[in-house]
């Protein structure tokens, strides 16, 4: 693969994300061929059958779909940036070296992209996206371990479950949350690490990830807790929980006073 620049970089998905990450690689001389979701895979494979790259920028909710329907020859090139993502999600669709992102920036109809933490990235194409997001002024490293990508995955998945699961009963930032309702952000988010830990099927260092997690929060304490995003985030926690067998009965206390499930 051309590792220069004008290189080629398949974006599927134009929201918010693929719009950053698009402008991010074209300032940094690779050229974009866009996708929308009317557009069909297989007849834009044929035209550009080795691309360097195949980010898949679509929502959570779409992902597993697009991977389905991912043509053979960019199956060896995708990029993944999605939130509660896990191996599991790309091993699912026989998709081996993903090159894979835990975004830790925000980005806001109307408003530039605002940056939490570094955004850390892994796989063979992680260097091109760091050098990508430089270009913008949006701060990301290179992970080098897979067991390291676990763990960040893990720690973004808390930090978005914990904040929106616990933002239904509270409302308000995040940084309210942790000041003035640590018991149950810390009940919310034990809850979540069982779920993390049965989807990983590994055991992970908590208080490590509990430290990650206050990191996050102190990195923008007036973050918005829930988002629209809350309730369906919460449902598929509870989907995972009923599959493993677990109890998380702070998930469910929250999830039967808001009329989840």
């Amino acid at each position: 693969m051309n590792h220069g620049h004008g290189s080629i970089i398949v974006m599927i998905g134009l929201g918010q994300l693929g719009r950053v990450f698009a402008g991010g690689l074209l300032r940094a001389g690779h050229v974009v061929v866009p996708v929308n979701r009317d557009d069909d895979l297989e007849t834009l494979a044929r035209r550009w059958p080795e691309p360097d790259l195949v980010m898949v920028a679509v929502a959570e909710a779409d992902l597993h779909p697009v991977l389905a329907g991912l043509p053979e020859a960019w199956r060896d090139s995708v990029g993944l940036l999605q939130n509660e993502l896990l191996p599991r999600d790309w091993e699912a669709h026989r998709i081996v070296d993903p090159t894979v992102i835990s975004v830790w920036f925000e980005k806001k109809k109307g408003t530039d992209a605002k940056a939490l933490l570094p955004s850390p990235v892994f796989g063979p194409e992680a260097e091109r996206l760091v050098a990508a997001l430089a270009a913008i002024d949006l701060p990301a490293r290179v992970v080098t371990a897979a067991a390291d990508l676990r763990w960040e995955l893990v720690r973004k998945n808390l930090y978005i479950l914990a904040t929106n699961i616990a933002g239904l009963e509270t409302g308000g930032d995040v940084g309210g949350l942790w000041r003035a309702h640590r018991p149950l952000a810390e009940a919310v988010a034990a809850d979540v690490l069982d779920v993390q830990d049965w989807l990983t099927g590994e055991r992970h260092d908590r208080a490590a990830l509990m430290a990650g997690l206050v990191e996050a929060i102190d990195a923008d304490p007036a973050h918005a807790c829930a988002g629209r995003s809350a309730p369906a985030r919460l449902k598929r926690a509870l989907h995972h929980a009923d599959a493993g067998g677990l109890a998380v009965p702070t998930l469910r206390r929250i999830a039967a006073t808001h009329g989840v499930g």
